[in-house]
């Protein structure tokens, strides 16, 4: 038994031990947990230290690099102290010599309006289509960008914008167009300086005097005065609600361009105006029923002219830094007489004739430009076939062959001879194939005989021709060949005219201008021209006798369709082919050139000087004359044209001419015969001022 007590004690001894290991592995695994937890609690208080050191560093770099990105684009932003200096750029206005408005080139400004000088539904019409919340955010609408950025989204593509008034107000003032980053952080920048630099109202105001508004005006009143004739502080509910609408697309929508298009964003406007409670629903309908059509101030009236006067200025001034007042030659109601009258023969019988283009240019006996037609439309082509176009004259050519040989010792009654002649190589025709025989100087020169214009050249000499043309005012090169005679070198329609303004300007050199002063905008005069005369260049035994051989052309010659109704000269012409023709000629007031022909050369349907041009040339200084009375032609000239184109009598002032002609009669000089068709007969039994053959 007490074996079984002892194995029973020595077994119950390791059962005692391990019980009192498992209870003192319990505390200590407990212990280890806590420690763990602590460990990772300590590790993680690290981390989280760590992120927010990292953050705050990440941050403060950030921070720094935003920094330095804005204060980059702040480096690089334009100056903003003076608003003024930073929108005017230089404006040309060209006043015609009435002092009505003709041109204007560059940036056009109008007068400067506060806000309460405004009918109220100016601003508001703006602040409705543009920019609804203006009052609500300090420069920047998110919400607005919000909404937008959601309609881009859902339309696919950019069909809203968020920009505010303050922003539009900083890219227009300070920025350009250009969509960049850069530019946007810019622009919100401006915009945010503005805000802080001027209150609501001013900045308003400063919109409205300077968005740009369609055809080269900048502020609702110039805007208001071009498209209304009126100023800012007149303008109806309709018309304000035109000019904002505007500010969408001003090139596009403006009413010279599309006036419908433009009316259809003025209906918006109105509604969009109903919708933010500006105005009733009534008042919109109203505004649409009562809508007046837009007066736009015209502008061109003369853009040929204005595009070469342009040019003047810049070469007068050496550059423009200010704005400028320039007052021009140009007599509007002679420019509207030309304008109308060329495109009236254009698309009549210049449209039958295959007659693309035309030009007109008409000036005082001094040179002073009234009025100047460069093509049939300038929108269509800038080319100015008055001052660019360097065509052939053809007989047009003639004065300074004859002038050179009066100089040379002839007269307007000299016999000379109408036969073949030879040139080398050369034998140039009439016009008609035909040939007179012993004529009158002055005969030959109104019935544009070609030969006796060779023989002439021949007495003195090509080089004296050119010479001749030259010191009238011809500036383009000519060659002194035998086809000097017929107008082979070419020239342009200005310095034709200005040469044949010799004549009207009693012997004396012209040079034919569009400027008499320019002034800047105080009033300060920065150019005048020089009033003095020009060299006398043709004697006055010589102008008398050119006047009276030129009023022959006119009265019974080539250029009878030219008769104006009061004493007139001039000179018909026609290149080979038909692919020129000219009249050129004067009155005691004017002297008008006239050219028809194709910008390629092509030839047309049989048009001589002496048809289109010349009765273009009539009816310009017929209108454009009309009412003032009757003068006798410089250089002593008795000859007056007829009144009544059909009268086809050889009484009264033809008679005059046909008594030079009987001392040609009395010597015993005859014709070479010639046989004639019956037709032909008949032709020839008319009175020789009224043949058809005379059309050069």
């Amino acid at each position: 038994m007490a074996e079984r007590s002892r194995k029973k004690s020595v077994s119950s001894q390791p059962s005692k031990r391990r019980g009192s290991g498992r209870n003192g592995g319990g505390r200590g695994a407990g212990k280890s947990r806590k420690s763990a937890r602590a460990v990772q609690a300590k590790r993680a208080a690290g981390l989280l230290r760590r992120i927010v050191t990292w953050s705050l560093v990440a941050t403060i770099w950030c921070g720094v690099m935003i920094a330095g990105l804005l204060a980059w684009y702040a480096y690089d932003l334009p100056e903003i102290g003076e608003i003024e200096k930073m929108t005017r750029r230089p404006n040309v206005t060209l006043v015609a010599a009435d002092g009505t408005r003709l041109a204007s080139f560059g940036d056009r400004f109008g007068a400067t309006y506060g806000l309460q000088e405004l009918p109220p539904h100016l601003p508001h019409a703006v602040i409705a289509v543009e920019d609804r919340r203006y009052y609500d955010h300090g420069g920047i609408d998110y919400r607005g960008l919000a909404r937008a950025f959601y309609v881009n989204i859902r339309d696919g593509r950019i069909s809203q914008g968020g920009s505010t008034l303050t922003q539009q107000l900083a890219k227009n003032l300070f920025l350009t167009s250009e969509r960049t980053l850069k530019r946007k952080i810019q622009e919100v920048m401006l915009a945010f300086w503005l805000e802080h630099r001027f209150t609501k109202d001013q900045i308003l105001t400063i919109y409205l005097n300077r968005v740009y508004l369609g055809a080269g005006t900048y502020g609702v009143d110039a805007a208001a005065r071009h498209y209304f004739g009126k100023p800012a502080t007149r303008v109806t509910l309709y018309e304000a609600a035109l000019l904002a609408g505007l500010l969408k697309a001003p090139s596009k929508l403006n009413p010279t361009r599309d006036p419908e298009g433009a009316d259809q964003r003025a209906a918006l406007v109105l509604q969009t105006m109903v919708d933010t409670g500006f105005i009733t629903a009534d008042e919109a309908e109203a505004a649409l029923q009562q809508k007046t059509p837009t007066h736009v101030a015209r502008d061109d009236v003369a853009p040929y002219f204005a595009d070469w006067v342009l040019a003047q200025v810049r070469d007068y001034l050496g550059g423009i830094d200010t704005d400028i007042r320039v007052v021009t030659t140009i007599d509007p109601s002679l420019q509207s007489i030309a304008n109308e009258e060329l495109i009236a023969a254009l698309n009549g019988d210049g449209a039958k004739s295959k007659a693309g283009q035309a030009a007109l240019v008409s000036m005082a006996p001094d040179g002073a430009i009234r009025a100047l037609v460069g093509g049939r439309d300038y929108a269509e082509s800038q080319f100015n076939r008055v001052t660019q176009a360097l065509r052939q004259p053809g007989s047009a050519f003639k004065t300074f062959v004859y002038l050179a040989g009066l100089e040379a010792g002839l007269t307007p009654d000299s016999i000379v001879k109408d036969a073949p002649v030879r040139v080398s190589n050369w034998t140039p025709d009439n016009y008609n194939g035909h040939y007179y025989g012993d004529v009158t100087l002055r005969e030959s020169f109104a019935r544009s005989m070609n030969s006796v214009a060779v023989r002439v050249t021949q007495k003195v000499g090509p080089k004296t021709v050119v010479a001749t043309a030259e010191r009238l005012g011809i500036s383009s090169e000519l060659r002194p060949t035998g086809g000097i005679a017929l107008g082979a070198s070419e020239v342009t329609l200005l310095d034709l005219t200005g040469a044949y303004a010799v004549f009207a300007n009693q012997g004396r050199r012209v040079l034919p201008y569009g400027i008499t002063e320019i002034r800047d905008a105080r009033g300060q005069l920065l150019f005048q021209r020089d009033r003095t005369t020009g060299d006398s260049v043709v004697s006055a035994q010589h102008l008398a006798q050119m006047s009276n051989m030129m009023s022959a052309v006119v009265v019974w010659g080539t250029g009878k369709a030219a008769q104006p109704g009061r004493a007139a000269a001039g000179k018909t012409g026609t290149s080979q082919d038909f692919r020129d023709a000219w009249f050129v000629g004067y009155t005691a007031e004017l002297v008008t050139g006239v050219w028809f022909g194709n910008d390629d050369s092509t030839p047309m349907d049989k048009v001589s000087g002496g048809s289109l041009p010349a009765r273009l040339w009539g009816r310009v200084m017929q209108r454009g004359l009309d009412g003032l009375p009757q003068r006798p032609l410089p250089g002593g000239g008795a000859l007056i044209a007829q009144t009544d184109s059909q009268d086809d009598s050889i009484g009264g002032f033809i008679g005059r001419i046909l008594k030079g002609l009987g001392a040609e009669q009395s010597t015993g000089t005859q014709r070479a015969p010639a046989q004639k068709s019956p037709s032909q007969q008949r032709e020839a039994d008319k009175p020789f001022w009224l043949r058809e053959e005379q059309r050069d």
